[in-house]
């Protein structure tokens, strides 16, 4: 039989917040730059590191401004564009909103005694804006690209995060919206959860977790009953 999961991972973008098909528009659409476009333009200065689009910047390879610069370049000479992607941290965060449902059930999990961590591949440009959106207490741990020099999907990242949890990696879960990072998780010897909506994330979270899925098991682990 299967052990219950204890210790759950979840990803911020695309998970915490909005998709990032809809982040991505967002943030493209005041410059009137198509998505593809952009990510074309990032694959290429990716490449001419030795490195996939956002690896750049979220291990990090280069300083935004660098990166942001190689951007525009590769945007004006290979597409014709002009475009200004000074600021991109800023800008990124400009609207975003918080997934209140799926935070709120990560803090009923946590009440509950289950570990709750964040595990993303963040560029180091991004940190404090994370921050102001969602409390980092809400976490046991915080396990971020640019302060470890790992990411999501490579082993080294899920092993180094086990060993934060305290915990067998067969009890280690990540909730990510991107299949690839579910798949590495996987490879480590975690459970992956696809995340493509909340409420099917939630019910998914709570029978990983040997929890009912109404919730009503959800009662606070007197660990962590403040004293």
């Amino acid at each position: 039989m299967t052990a219950p999961v204890r210790a759950v991972w979840t990803d911020f973008r695309g998970v915490l917040t909005p998709p990032l098909s809809w982040a991505v528009e967002s943030f493209c659409r005041p410059m009137g730059l198509e998505p593809r476009t952009l990510h074309a333009a990032m694959r290429v200065v990716g490449e001419s590191y030795g490195a996939g689009s956002m690896e750049v910047l979220d291990t990090p390879l280069a300083t935004e401004e660098e990166w942001g610069r190689k951007v525009e370049q590769v945007l004006r000479d290979s597409f014709g564009v002009t475009a200004d992607m000074s600021g991109f941290a800023e800008r990124w965060f400009a609207d975003r909103r918080v997934n209140e449902p799926w935070i709120e059930e990560l803090r009923r999990l946590r009440a509950a005694g289950v570990f709750v961590g964040l595990l993303s591949n963040m560029p180091p440009g991004w940190d404090p804006y994370w921050r102001l959106m969602v409390p980092p207490e809400d976490f046991d741990d915080l396990v971020m690209s640019f302060e470890v020099g790992c990411r999501k999907p490579d082993r080294e990242v899920f092993d180094l995060a086990a060993r934060r949890s305290g915990l067998p990696p067969e009890q280690n879960l990540l909730a990510d919206d991107l299949a690839e990072n579910c798949e590495g998780a996987v490879r480590a010897g975690w459970r992956g959860l696809h995340f493509t909506d909340t409420e099917g994330a939630v019910r998914a979270l709570r029978a990983a977790c040997g929890f009912a899925q109404d919730g009503s098991d959800l009662t606070p682990h007197p660990e962590r009953i403040p004293s």
